[in-house]
């Protein structure tokens, strides 16, 4: 199986006897599902219910290490620190110890590790976290692919922090949500927003003929503003686009290039959700 190497992501640990509990107020997901061989992917919410960060949680012994963006562990630490108070719980930024790892295809991971399938879909392998680098033979940038390919969210990347909300992110359909577990930071819009259908923009994956467009490039239909690009390479990106022009299918104009949605097999769209 293709395992990559993956610099830009690194390690919150959050350890005591309070850490399940702590984590399950905060987060979107429900951490107590988290166990050996078995990761709960989970987003951090402001109180109003915007996109603050998101982590796969993994059980290791008497902790919980949550594999996120390098450049959000710090941030990760000092939000959940905010929320302590009495909680037994230590936090820290463990990114020096790890180095985290994807897999993917039919194999699972070396021994040694700190391993679990990718909850979002079978398809994207597993999350491996090791004290070291391991033998690999792909690189950050083929994982990058076999993201996008799956029309995948990686992080600010993809979401705006304070600004973005989780279905717009796939969160739903890629088992970031528990819509059982109880109350947690930023539930209530997370929830208005799908109860009451107020969804109109969600990210697409969509492939590119052209000069890949930067972060941020309006993409327009006819010459009116549907959205903007997000992450992409290679020919292949995810767009941030109103979803009845997606529907409705390409092709979109963004800078000098061209879009094509593509609706993947595990998206739920409203016609989709009524058929």
């Amino acid at each position: 199986m293709p395992i990559a190497l993956l610099p830009g992501r690194g390690v919150v640990e959050v350890a005591g006897e309070d850490r399940v509990a702590f984590l399950q107020g905060l987060v979107s997901n429900d951490v107590a599902l988290a166990a050996p061989g078995r990761a709960v992917w989970a987003a951090l919410l402001t109180p109003q219910g915007k996109w603050l960060a998101d982590f796969f949680v993994l059980a290791e012994g008497a902790r919980l290490l949550l594999d996120c963006a390098r450049d959000q562990a710090g941030t990760v630490v000092t939000t959940l620190s905010r929320f302590r108070l009495r909680a037994k719980v230590a936090l820290r930024d463990a990114s020096p110890d790890f180095a985290v790892h994807a897999a993917w295809g039919d194999a699972t991971p070396p021994d040694g590790t700190i391993g679990a399938p990718d909850p979002r879909l079978p398809e994207a392998g597993w999350r491996v976290l090791a004290p070291a680098p391991l033998p690999t033979d792909a690189d950050e940038a083929a994982y990058d692919l076999h993201r996008l390919a799956l029309g995948l969210p990686d992080g600010a990347r993809d979401l705006e922090p304070q600004k973005s909300v989780l279905l717009e992110g796939g969160f739903d359909e890629l088992h970031g949500i528990s819509w059982t577990k109880g109350c947690y930071m930023g539930q209530e819009l997370t929830a208005r927003t799908r109860y009451r259908g107020l969804l109109k923009k969600r990210l697409f994956p969509v492939t590119v003929q052209g000069p890949l467009p930067p972060p941020g490039t309006s993409v327009t239909k006819d010459g009116v503003e549907i959205g903007e690009m997000r992450s992409g390479r290679d020919g292949l990106g995810l767009a941030l686009l109103r979803i009845e022009a997606a529907e409705a299918g390409g092709p979109f104009a963004s800078g000098e290039a061209v879009l094509t949605p593509r609706i993947p097999s595990w998206m739920v769209l409203p016609a989709r959700a009524s058929a």
